[in-house]
């Protein structure tokens, strides 16, 4: 485990870090998080923010002011890992006088290359990243960096905070095992670990009772979750038995592992309606090439049982264009797989090249200019079935849950995870309101 915790932080600047603990004796030490990536990069860093001030800091979004500035990166594609570089960059130019420590999946793959643009930063692998504040609150107390076994523990957060939002991200697994040919996370996140279920349970009932009205379950690959014989749809119905007004939320899933008895779940009154259902392409030649463990007829399975129960069921996804030997004919399937479902938002990815994983070395290896083209187009269509979703829903009464006020409207997401609006004097935040609400127009899945 010392071997571990050594590599663990890849690089430690001492200066200046001794000076700051006369500071903890004045005043609160301010503590800035940037975010990028997933919402379990976005859980992770909600929870070190929380720890960070339960313990005496002062915690922000915001870079200016702040004397440490902690970057959680990500590396999913090649532009993630720009604008994490990008975000690390202007952090440093906003604030040049504060610490800076890296964190994240970026850490795991390109660690040199972090080490050798931000020399003076503290960049601390992915895998303990749970030590940061142990670290960072050694260094700014005595000058030396220390980590503890304990702080590896990969569940070790349990918080709500209303910090940075209203919703409570729940972590129920971690790490991954398909090795999809473009993926890279199963080599930064690691093999799959799933959370015991009396855990999981504790920390919702612990988020609730603090407060929280929405809990997102999230984690790499949720649909495989395996505790003690206990699979994903056996957690969510415990989960659902929670006591108190709350509403549950899954976060990215994806369609390879769904049982009876979670289609029976469908229509639960504390169970979202809505699944970020992971889809990728809509060509079963291109799927088998992506090494993804689902066809696209059942695929549609799922949505059609679905909608079955609930005909307005909200569906979102991700897909990559431009795969390698991906042809028109496979992404005009892709095309039409999106028009049948319907989608209600879609992430758009062009493929990127991920060192080390099967796709690199696969020959047919499409130019950038067909990729964007392509991007383009589904784009186009990403936007009219956005529209087309979200319109049933316009001045209608809904269920909202506040999440910001601003020039006498609040806002939030209904049920069915579409950003809506509604005239109020009520400036409070985080409840349920049942309401005649309008849809936002936003391009994103975000308010």
């Amino acid at each position: 485990m010392r071997n571990c915790i050594t590599n663990a932080i890849i690089s430690v600047v001492f200066d200046g870090w001794a000076l700051k603990s006369e500071k903890l004796n004045q005043r609160k030490v301010k503590v800035a998080f940037k975010t990028l990536g997933c919402r379990l990069n976005q859980y992770e860093m909600d929870a070190l923010a929380t720890t960070f001030s339960d313990n005496g800091y002062e915690v922000s979004q915001n870079e200016e002011g702040a004397d440490v500035i902690v970057v959680n990166t990500c590396t999913v594609t090649n532009q993630s890992n720009h604008k994490s570089r990008y975000v690390i960059s202007h952090a440093s130019r906003v604030n040049p006088t504060a610490e800076m420590v890296i964190t994240g999946c970026m850490t795991e793959s390109h660690a040199e290359q972090l080490k050798s643009k931000f020399p003076k930063a503290i960049i601390i692998k992915n895998k303990a990243k749970s030590g940061i504040f142990h670290s960072v609150d050694s260094l700014l107390k005595t000058g030396r960096a220390e980590l503890s076994d304990k702080d590896f523990d990969l569940f070790s957060y349990q918080s709500f905070t209303e910090m940075f939002h209203t919703r409570s991200l729940v972590k129920i697994q971690d790490g991954c095992d398909n090795f999809c040919t473009y993926c890279i996370i199963p080599f930064v996140r690691g093999r799959a670990i799933s959370r015991p279920l009396s855990q999981v349970i504790k920390n919702v009932q612990e988020v609730v009772a603090q407060g929280a009205k929405e809990v997102v379950l999230t984690g790499v690959n949720i649909s495989r979750y395996d505790s003690d014989g206990v699979k994903f749809s056996g957690l969510l119905k415990e989960i659902l038995d929670v006591e108190g007004d709350f509403r549950v939320r899954i976060s990215s899933i994806e369609p390879d592992s769904f049982d009876d008895q979670f289609f029976e779940l469908i229509g639960h009154p504390k169970l979202a309606p809505h699944l970020h259902l992971c889809l990728q392409s809509g060509s079963n030649r291109i799927l088998l090439k992506m090494r993804r463990m689902y066809t696209v007829n059942e695929f549609l399975n799922i949505v059609n049982r679905v909608r079955a129960k609930d005909a307005n069921f909200n569906f979102t996804t991700d897909i990559i264009v431009g795969f390698p030997g991906e042809t028109e004919d496979d992404f005009q399937q892709s095309m039409d797989v999106a028009k049948q479902v319907g989608f209600g938002h879609m992430h758009i990815f062009k493929y990127s090249v991920r060192k080390g994983t099967q796709a690199e070395r696969m020959p047919d290896q499409l130019s950038d200019s067909i990729k964007t083209e392509r991007s383009k187009r589904m784009h186009q269509l990403a936007g009219e079935l956005q529209i087309a979703y979200r319109s049933k829903f316009d001045h209608t009464i809904q269920r909202i849950l506040v999440e910001k006020w601003k020039n006498g409207k609040a806002s939030g997401y209904n049920d069915y995870y579409v950003p809506m609006e509604f005239e109020t004097s009520n400036q409070s935040k985080n409840r349920f309101e049942q309401v005649l609400a309008s849809v936002v127009n936003t391009d994103d899945d975000t308010l």
